[in-house]
């Protein structure tokens, strides 16, 4: 009897952790009037935008490294603009860089790591890293995927200290690769 009792515990250590969700530690944000959904690590907390004039429109951080944060913005696009149709990974995550990231004169340094495709549901989704010196802070470490549909060109960008980067990196690739629209 103890002999089936561990034989049963010995299968059902090995197997469950198999079973589990690969999205574990993580959340899900829908924002069905939007059109757009992701996941989000425990732990973090949606930011009160309701005083921010301007295209973002989602605001997560960690609550204990305040400096960790995931942002959704929305930027209007001509109705019939394709992702494809603003240039490559590369293109797009160059002027994204020179735009957003690291603009002249924001003092910030950026150097896109890798910039590829992503296909998922009906949309292609453009995914993006980035390595960021801020002024006076650590290197940072930046994930972003973009997709284009209605119209609108949708940017969710994840942000996080270098320091932080290998320990949370599935995690965040997970959260990133999550991002779709609709």
């Amino acid at each position: 009897m103890l002999r089936a009792a561990i034989a049963v515990l010995l299968v059902l250590s090995v197997s469950l952790p198999g079973c589990s969700n690969a999205a574990g530690g993580l959340e899900s944000y829908s924002n069905p009037t939007k059109g757009y959904e992701f996941l989000y690590p425990k732990g973090w907390v949606s930011l009160d935008l309701s005083d921010s004039a301007g295209k973002v429109d989602a605001v997560f951080r960690d609550l204990v490294e305040r400096t960790e944060n995931l942002s959704v913005v929305i930027n209007e696009v001509p109705e019939d603009q394709t992702l494809s149709g603003l240039g490559s990974p590369a293109e797009v995550g160059y002027r994204l860089l020179k735009t957003a990231i690291a603009p002249p004169d924001s003092n910030r340094e950026a150097e896109l790591i890798s910039a590829q495709t992503r296909s998922g549901d009906a949309h292609d989704y453009y995914k993006l890293e980035y390595e960021v010196k801020l002024p006076g802070e650590e290197l940072r470490h930046n994930l972003a995927s973009v997709a284009v549909t209605r119209g609108k060109l949708f940017t969710l960008n994840l942000s996080t200290p270098q320091r932080r980067w290998e320990n949370r990196k599935d995690q965040f690739e997970t959260v990133v690769d999550s991002f779709s629209v609709y």
